[in-house]
């Protein structure tokens, strides 16, 4: 993306600085007279992984639902060249995600091409040796022929993570990508989205419930409650316990280990074993 040309404060010199991928401006969204997101600022620069955490009903899900068009809005999103989002920009992986019964997972996948088609065009090979690639990558070759509706959980997740991947947009917005998916899993698609966005510029917006994996691949932090952001910053600013607890209602602790912040419940106070009588 080229940079675009800021004018300095004294006029005398101009700084130039990258277009952010995606920006929100003061964007709302309401639902029966309530309003979900209050008034929401935000900027995704290009290569960055910003990671939205909060608790359930903070408005996550519908932040990012607004992005991709699928929540009205009030307020302006926009990519770094003022351009409302199109299919072709932002690709989602939902937390819920809609399983056609009698599709294969190579023929799912391949949707991933469509925002790139013209009207009424076909998938080239080149689109679908794109989307075997990332089968590939995932380790979802063996599950190519399988319909999507005989899937686990957790299989299902890889393949629409996998969607999305095909699409191959400059802007991906996770939505709980791994609440589905074992340990081992919910890593390696991690750690690939975060290999795309360092090796091909990717930007991540991601909302996140597990705070410990928001630490270790967010660059930047919100936290949002009731639909307003509380806090900002790189994750050690905002994952402080006090706030932290206070937002999601419960005692958390913040602990350094090996070089990373994991967030964990308070330890529970045992109660006392009864004194034995004389």
């Amino acid at each position: 993306m080229s940079p675009v040309l800021t004018a300095s404060t004294q006029g005398s010199e101009s700084a130039i600085r990258s277009a952010p991928a995606l920006s929100c401006r003061d964007v709302r969204v309401s639902f029966r007279d309530q309003e979900v997101v209050c008034g929401v600022n935000l900027e995704l620069d290009t290569g960055q992984w910003l990671g939205i955490i909060g608790p359930n009903g903070a408005g996550k899900s519908t932040l990012l639902r607004s992005i991709v068009g699928l929540a009205y809005y009030s307020g302006a999103i926009a990519l770094g060249d003022g351009r409302t989002p199109a299919a072709a920009d932002v690709a989602l992986v939902p937390q819920a995600p809609i399983m056609p019964k009698g599709m294969t997972v190579a023929e799912y996948v391949l949707l991933g091409r469509t925002a790139h088609l013209g009207w009424l065009a076909r998938e080239s090979r080149a689109d679908r040796e794109i989307a075997s690639s990332v089968l590939n990558r995932l380790e979802l070759t063996a599950f190519a022929d399988r319909f999507v509706s005989t899937l686990s959980g957790g299989e299902a997740q890889q393949v629409v993570v996998a969607r999305a991947l095909a699409q191959q947009c400059p802007v991906l917005l996770l939505d709980e990508p791994t609440s589905a998916l074992d340990l081992g899993h919910q890593v390696s698609v991690l750690e690939l989205v975060d290999d795309l966005r360092r090796t091909e510029g990717l930007s991540v917006l991601a909302a996140m419930h597990d705070l410990s994996a928001a630490a270790r691949f967010a660059d930047r932090l919100i936290l949002i409650d009731h639909g307003r952001i509380v806090a900002e910053g790189r994750p050690a600013a905002v994952l402080q316990p006090d706030l932290l607890s206070a937002v999601y209602g419960t005692p958390l602790t913040v602990q350094p280990i090996d070089g990373e912040l994991v967030v964990l419940p308070e330890p529970r106070r045992r109660a006392k074993p009864p004194k034995e009588a004389p």
